[in-house]
């Protein structure tokens, strides 16, 4: 099989009630138009995942594949670890709980495309616009993305949202460390890339519980925000010029 356009990587834990839904998801909105794959990374589930997991591959030996924690690493460790097995040279993200329409990546993906082909050096991330959440938690996401903004100047207005899509290759060279993916825009522009964003569709959760909670996340991000400071100011990414002598030889 060839390798795909994209891989789609989507960490779970306890999420059984919404696998079959998001691959029925995306296969309805991207099968003919785009060449994908969708990689799911169970971090260490302790419900009927796993085996929901197995039985979309099943169904589907190729297209969807399955990456498994034995024990809990958090959405940060799990996107790297689906990065790795994928196969595509883009990586695109996309929560597992069911709030995001698997149609807003086609809309990602041809604005990566804008230039006719696949930008490597863009980020398209996803703008929930009208976000389908309560107060408290869309208060709580407004005043961390106002103050991201201020000290990173990443000029992103939803860096929390789950729907990204960007150069596989360009995220594993990142520095790796936990909750790094509420940070991928500061990290892309950093590292000399731009980051655009697109309104996207957000839904209420079909099934399951969320797994964070709402403050504490507020103040672990807070915490995460001064390492992710201390991070840029020692990015280093020069160019590698090509070897001249070879190029005479």
């Amino acid at each position: 099989m060839s390798a795909p356009e994209f891989s789609i990587v989507i960490p779970v834990y306890n999420e059984a009630g919404n696998v079959a839904g998001v691959v029925g998801e995306v296969r309805a909105a991207l099968d003919g138009r785009v060449g994908y794959e969708i990689v799911f990374v169970d971090d260490g589930s302790d419900d009927g995942t796993a085996a929901e997991i197995a039985a979309q591959s099943a169904a589907a030996p190729g297209l969807v594949r399955a990456v498994t924690h034995a024990t809990r690493g958090g959405k940060s460790r799990a996107l790297i670890n689906g990065a790795k097995a994928a196969r595509g040279p883009f990586m695109a993200t996309m929560d597992g709980d069911g709030q995001d329409d698997p149609a807003s990546l086609l809309k990602m993906w041809e604005k990566l495309c804008e230039g006719g082909a696949p930008d490597p050096r863009l980020l398209v991330c996803g703008w929930r616009r009208e976000r389908k959440d309560g107060f408290r938690r869309k208060l709580v996401s407004r005043i961390a993305n106002a103050v991201r903004r201020l000290l990173l100047g990443d000029g992103t207005p939803d860096t929390a949202c789950g729907l990204k899509l960007m150069n596989r290759v360009t995220f594993l060279e990142l520095p790796h460390f936990e909750n790094m993916h509420r940070f991928f825009p500061a990290l892309f522009v950093r590292r000399g890339h731009r980051a655009v964003s697109v309104p996207v569709t957000h839904r209420p959760r079909n099934a399951g519980v969320s797994k964070y909670g709402t403050f504490d996340r507020l103040w672990a991000g807070l915490w995460d925000l001064i390492g992710v400071m201390w991070v840029m100011r020692r990015m280093r990414y020069p160019d590698v010029r090509p070897d001249v002598r070879k190029e005479t030889d």
